[in-house]
């Protein structure tokens, strides 16, 4: 089950990257580091079984651009292959990114989603965020009865340790309590947006019916 939840943020995490540009396996590589380096220690191992399957099922192509005056077999070497996203990849990405279960909270999967929400939309967002809040206050709750248990049984370093857990984890739920608010007041924002504008239209629609009818009813002066 964690295998196949890794190869899942593994997925995203590719073809988000290769959304944004086409990459050779080694820009990929550097890039994914970065990306998954900060969630989980990312194998290259795992990259190339992941570009064959993404291959196998349309959702990327090979692009092997030919170089004059080089020979075909240094050409068929797979740094000079360049990976594209092809437009099934392109839906399978929108779909992946509209996923906000529980495997968009834990640890890995947030980070991976949180690094493309700019392409995920707002009510997405804010659920993987309430969601994610949810799992943190549920590891606040077991870490409080864990030291409240432990607190005169273990030695100061051993309790130090146990608080440095438990108030970075106090700081991530302040941090997403951030996030919700301004995620929130964004979307009352838009939402009264879009009402002012379809009340203003409605208002001026009402008044120019209401103006013709008032025309048509008030009778006419022709000098008579």
């Amino acid at each position: 089950m964690g295998g196949r939840k890794g190869a899942g943020v593994l997925e995203l995490a590719v073809l988000g990257l290769l959304h944004e540009s086409p990459m050779h396996g080694y820009e990929l590589r550097k890039r994914l580091n970065a990306l998954l380096g900060m969630f989980r220690a990312f194998s290259y191992g795992s990259l190339y079984p992941c570009l064959k399957q993404l291959l196998a099922k349309g959702l990327i192509v090979e692009d092997r651009p030919e170089e004059p005056n080089v020979a075909l077999a240094l050409q068929s070497r797979r740094s000079k292959i360049v990976y594209k996203l092809t437009a099934d990849g392109k839906e399978r990405l929108q779909q992946l990114l509209t996923e906000a279960g529980p495997a968009a909270w834990e640890d890995e999967g947030f980070g991976v989603h949180f690094a493309f929400f700019s392409h995920t939309r707002a009510d997405v967002r804010l659920r993987i965020l309430e969601g994610r809040r949810s799992r943190l206050e549920e590891r606040l709750e077991s870490v409080r009865a864990a030291l409240a248990r432990t607190r005169e049984r273990v030695d100061s370093y051993t309790l130090e340790l146990q608080n440095h857990g438990l108030e970075s984890v106090e700081r991530e739920v302040r941090w997403l309590n951030e996030l919700i608010g301004r995620e929130r007041a964004e979307q009352e924002r838009e939402r009264a947006g879009r009402e002012e504008a379809g009340t203003g239209t409605t208002g001026t629609t009402g008044t120019t019916d209401m103006t013709t009818e008032q025309t048509r009813d008030t009778p006419r002066d022709d000098g008579r």
